[in-house]
């Protein structure tokens, strides 16, 4: 591996969002209904670059945990711990 394509690896490392930054993203679009870009860096405690929050809803799109449209963000995912008590109430899902 070059020494530049070395530096460039790294310069992308030092940019990552952090977990504290990411868990707060999350907890805002938990708790929340379809929402916008602008709206969900209004609802947050602190402020994210720009660049940082686009980073994080990429994250969580690939990981299943929201949907990004037209109209909004949207929360979708579901803990096992609520799973489980669907099947425990005979729920179909």
């Amino acid at each position: 591996m070059s020494q530049t394509v070395q530096v460039k690896e790294r310069e992308k490392l030092l940019h990552s969002p952090t977990l504290n930054t990411i868990l707060m993203v999350e907890e805002i679009l938990k708790n929340g209904d379809l929402m916008t870009l602008a709206e969900l860096k209004k609802r947050l405690p602190k402020k994210v670059m720009h660049q940082t929050l686009l980073q994080i809803l990429d994250y969580l799109q690939l990981s299943g945990k929201v949907i990004i449209g037209t109209k909004g963000i949207l929360w979708v995912f579901t803990e096992r711990k609520e799973i489980n008590e669907l099947i425990k109430r005979g729920t179909e899902i």
